[in-house]
Order: structure tokens, then C-alpha cells, then sequence
């Protein structure tokens, strides 16, 4: 007979709610890259001689992480036994990271008291506790949708459009729905989407998946539901009115919004007359390759042009698109674009002496900016160390500094874009990326869930100070 908790028991310290989906996590990530590597070292996995264990290290932690980094052509290395070890591990990763981060939210949520919980709920459209095997299919059937859905779109294009067979077409897109819908950015054709750079057929609806990826979990439930809600008048969609949106969404869906018009105008200016990658294109392909190029540092990895090819400017400005990433719970990376939008109205509050930071009319949260501040700063320094201990130890004729940036940027947002110099690095350098891809993908979850649950109250506060700033 189960024993009954004493009503003097406080149950679960915050210490261990803190680390035990911390661990659970972390050991969940590092038992499935450990299983993909052990496969993708046998003989059955490549199409020659049998990988190295730094590369099905690396390929692994690139899949499980939904990076999109390889040291070898996926389209040649690794036979269809090794691609389909990718794929699944793409799925793992993905739809392990879309509910882990839900259900963490779930958690967070018991540390709130219950008028807490309730005012909550009401103001974010968020679910409570009870919701969690409902989140967790919730996700896992519009992932399958998703995924069913566009690999048919790309299936019909590739048979009708490129003469494929129906076996190969099938396997190719089925293969890109699922790394396009995981932002993972893996792809068996060794120019990624080159080949397709002007096929709106191909990119948009990939555009499309990365974008609904990378969104998040939580913002798609939450239009969902509203798209079934009525307003007051019964007349009009909840959906349609972005007053009844939560705070999280507005911020998710208004900065991705800019992002993808400022990036698209950015890479159409700067790209427009460069003979190595929108020079040759017609005025509707180079806008097309422009968007595309736009959606792909949301941490996707595909790549319709040669990066390798784009201006150093170019390269800088995508570094800064792959840093702010996509929407948290989803299959993003980067440090998000909440945390980038929070950030953005701290300063914003600042410039104009605003005692309180505001968004749509409602207090930002003390925690909640430290929290912000504490993420994207720690983002910040591991790509700076990571950048520096790099450039120390190769010469700068070889990887240049830009090159070298962009490469740590791109591991540690698991965005997967590079400029051709993966396979160039040293062994030790490559385990290192893949470190930081590991970090990527779970330390802002696991770093955000911390810092929320740290939260607590102190019954005194120390004496005020000020520093002198700038």
C-alpha cells in the first residue's frame, strides 16, 4: 500500500526539481547520440570504408541536436541504412526538444501558487498540469501531420518536375520534411537546396516547415485554440483578434515576423549584383533566394545559394540572424527571439527613463529580464571562447576569422549553415563544435527552467548602490 506523504513533508527541494529534468534531459540526448554513433560506425551505414569515430561522433551529435553540420557528404558517405540512422535521430532530437521544453514549462508552473496559476492561465492561454499527456500528443500529431504533409508536397514536385523515380522521390522527401520541420537542415543532396534555388515548390514549402518548427509548441497550441474560440459576439475568431493573444506569442510571432522582412531586404540589397550567388538569378529568383536565405539562420541549415560565396558583410549580418535563433519550445536554436525581443524593449524603457519595461501594455517581470540578460550573455561567451581558443591554434591564412565565427555561431545555434570549412578542421576543433552544438540545444532550455526555479523570495534586501555605466 502506497505510503501517504506527511502534510510536514515540503516534498521535492527546488534543488532537485531543478536537476532531475536537468539529468533526465542531458541523459536522454547523450544516450541517443552514443546509440547513432555505435550505428553510424558500422559497416552497413556507409557506402565505402567505415566512418571514424570523430565523424559518426560528429554526424551524430549534429542529427540528434538538429544541427545540420557534417564533416562528410551525406549524400555520398552514408548509404541508406546511415541516412535513415540520421533521420531518426533528427526526430528524436527534435520532438524530444519541442516537449521537453513544453512539459518543462509545466513544471514551472508548480512553483506558482494557485491565484498565481489562474491569473496565468488566463492571461497566456498556457496549460496547466493536467495537460501533459495531452501536450505530449498534441505535439506528436501535429508533427506527424506536418511532417506527412510536406513530404507529399515534395514527393509530387520532385516526380513531376525533376523526372525522379517514385522511390527516390518519396525517400527525399520524406527525408527533407523531416529535416526541414526539425530546423535540423540535413539533406542527401550534396548542394543542399542549390539545385532548387528559383523551384518555389521546393523552397517555399520548406520555408514554410522551418518556420512552423522553429516557432514553438506553446505559440501553435495556443492559435490553435483560439482558432476554435470565439469572440464575445460569437461573429469573429479569437484567433483573428491579437488582443486575446498571450504576451509570448505577440513577442514570438512580431519578432520573427521582422526578422524574415528585414533579413530578406537585407540579403536582396547586399546579394542583388554578387555573380557568385543572386547575380545569374531572375528578378523573382533572386526574391525567392533572398526569403530563403532569410528563414534558413532561424537555425535551419539549408542552404539555396553558396555560402561559401556570399559577402563577408553577408556573413556577419547571418551570424547575428543565426545568434537570435527561433521561438522557444520548438526546434529552433540561437538564444531565441523572445529573449532578443525582451532585450530589445529593456533598452528601448532605458533610452527613454521608463521606470518599468513594458510590452503591450503589461510590466515586464524583474526575473524575467535577468533571465534574458543571463542567457544571451552566457550565449555570448561561449561563443567567444569557443571562436578564440580556435583562432589560437590554426593560422589565419587558413580559417580566417569570419569563417571561423561563423562556423562556432552556427554549432552553438545548431543552425547548420556553413561556409565549407566543417570537414577542414582539426579533429580536436571538431569536437569541439560538437560540444557546442550539444550545449545549444539543451542549455537554454535547461538554463531558463534553472533560473526560473531559483526564484525565490528573501524576507530583507540589502542597502541600494550604483555603479558608474559607460
Amino acid at each position: 500500500m502506497p505510503s501517504r506523504r506527511s502534510p510536514h513533508d515540503p516534498g521535492p527541494s527546488p534543488a532537485s526539481l531543478r536537476r532531475r529534468p536537468a539529468q533526465v534531459v542531458t541523459l536522454g540526448f547523450l544516450a541517443a547520440i552514443a546509440v547513432g554513433t555505435g550505428l553510424l560506425l558500422l559497416p552497413v551505414s556507409t557506402t565505402g570504408e567505415r566512418a571514424s569515430l570523430v565523424e559518426a561522433f560528429f554526424t551524430a551529435t549534429s542529427a540528434a541536436c538538429v544541427t545540420g553540420l557534417v564533416v562528410v557528404d551525406t549524400e555520398t558517405f552514408w548509404s541508406p541504412f546511415g541516412q535513415a540512422v540520421i533521420l531518426v535521430l533528427i526526430q528524436i532530437g527534435g520532438f524530444g526538444v519541442m516537449t521537453v521544453a513544453s512539459l518543462l514549462g509545466l513544471l514551472l508552473s508548480r512553483r506558482l501558487g494557485l491565484s498565481t496559476r489562474m491569473v496565468a492561465a488566463q492571461a497566456t492561454h498556457t496549460v496547466g498540469l493536467g495537460d501533459v499527456r495531452r501536450v505530449m500528443l498534441g505535439a506528436l500529431r501535429f508533427t506527424v501531420v506536418a511532417e506527412l504533409v510536406l513530404a507529399v508536397v515534395l514527393t509530387v514536385r520532385l516526380v513531376v518536375g525533376y523526372g525522379e523515380s517514385l522511390g527516390h522521390a518519396a525517400w527525399s522527401g520524406l527525408f527533407h520534411s523531416l529535416s526541414a520541420f526539425n530546423n535540423a537542415g540535413f539533406s542527401i543532396y550534396g548542394d543542399s537546396l542549390m539545385r532548387f534555388v528559383s523551384d518555389p515548390w521546393v523552397c517555399l514549402p520548406i520555408c514554410l516547415a522551418v518556420i512552423i518548427g522553429g516557432i514553438g509548441f506553446p505559440v501553435l497550441l495556443e492559435l490553435w485554440r483560439l482558432s476554435r474560440s470565439r469572440r464575445g459576439d460569437g461573429r469573429r475568431s479569437a484567433l483573428r483578434d491579437p488582443s486575446r493573444w498571450s504576451i509570448h506569442t505577440r513577442l514570438t510571432l512580431g519578432a520573427t515576423a521582422v526578422l524574415l522582412a528585414v533579413g530578406t531586404a537585407f540579403f536582396l540589397v547586399v546579394e542583388w549584383a554578387n555573380p557568385q550567388t543572386f547575380g545569374p538569378l531572375s528578378v523573382p529568383g533572386k526574391v525567392l533566394a533572398a526569403f530563403t536565405q532569410s528563414v534558413m539562420p532561424r537555425t535551419a541549415g539549408f542552404n539555396s545559394i553558396d555560402t561559401s560565396e556570399l559577402n563577408h558583410g553577408t556573413w556577419f549580418f547571418t551570424d547575428m540572424l543565426m545568434f537570435i535563433g527561433g521561438g522557444s519550445a520548438g526546434t529552433a536554436g540561437g538564444v531565441k527571439v523572445g529573449t532578443f525581443a525582451v532585450l530589445a524593449f529593456i533598452i528601448w524603457s532605458e533610452l527613454r527613463g521608463d521606470p518599468d519595461v513594458t510590452v503591450f501594455d503589461r510590466r515586464l517581470a524583474r526575473a524575467t529580464q535577468r533571465q534574458a540578460l543571463t542567457v544571451a550573455l552566457v550565449g555570448v561567451a561561449a561563443v567567444v571562447v569557443s571562436t578564440l581558443a580556435i583562432t589560437l591554434t590554426v593560422s589565419p591564412t587558413v580559417l580566417p576569422l569570419d569563417r571561423v565565427l561563423f562556423e562556432v555561431i552556427s554549432a552553438f545555434t545548431t543552425t547548420g549553415l556553413s561556409t565549407g570549412i566543417t570537414a577542414e578542421l582539426a579533429g580536436w576543433h571538431q569536437v569541439l563544435l560538437a560540444v557546442l552544438m550539444f550545449l545549444g540545444r539543451l542549455g537554454p532550455i535547461t538554463l531558463g527552467t534553472g533560473l526560473a526555479l531559483r526564484q525565490r523570495q528573501k524576507l530583507y534586501r540589502r542597502p541600494e548602490s550604483a555603479v558608474i555605466i559607460g
